[in-house]
């Protein structure tokens, strides 16, 4: 499989990791099984490698975290779907800091995004239980239910937001 992906350092993630996962049994009642376990498998994944990353980085520099964090998931996960979202799961957030200072967006972006995930329920459950953290601003969240309504399918609104 070629080089392996980094090894998640002893940098603690812990309290992030237990707020978030107390933000996805909040949601569990829209969540199918396999959708719940695909969302902890997400959780668990998506900021590992923050420490090792090198900040400021686009989503697709290989040494950004979403892509140390998509190699170390593809070691053990072969669906291209999840793959894609803990590769994208900061995009929505991009897009909306450029449209806060801004007041417009890269709507290519959104464009592209809207045609790289294809399970929008477990995307917009992922980008709901990591962005309703203590500190985070829910106005991203907002924006973003606000520009994909409609566009595509999933249980969640914008009501969901925690």
């Amino acid at each position: 499989m070629g080089q392996s992906a980094p090894r998640p350092s002893g940098r603690d993630n812990s309290r992030h990791i237990q707020e978030v996962e107390g933000n996805l049994e909040r949601l569990r009642h829209k969540l199918s099984d396999t959708d719940y376990l695909r969302l902890k498998a997400l959780i668990h994944a998506h900021d590992t490698f923050k420490g090792e990353a090198q900040p400021g980085l686009p989503i697709m520099a290989p040494s950004s975290r979403a892509s140390l964090a998509r190699a170390f998931l593809a070691e053990f996960c072969d669906d291209a779907d999840m793959l894609a979202m803990v590769q994208y799961h900061d995009e929505p957030f991009a897009l909306w800091r450029q449209f806060a200072s801004k007041a417009k967006f890269n709507e290519e972006r959104l464009t592209a995004l809207l045609t790289r995930i294809h399970d929008w329920n477990v995307f917009l459950a992922f980008n709901i239980v990591d962005g309703c953290t203590d500190g985070k601003d829910r106005a991203p969240l907002r924006w973003l239910f606000q520009h994909v309504g409609g566009r595509v399918e999933t249980n969640f609104t914008e009501a969901d937001i925690l």
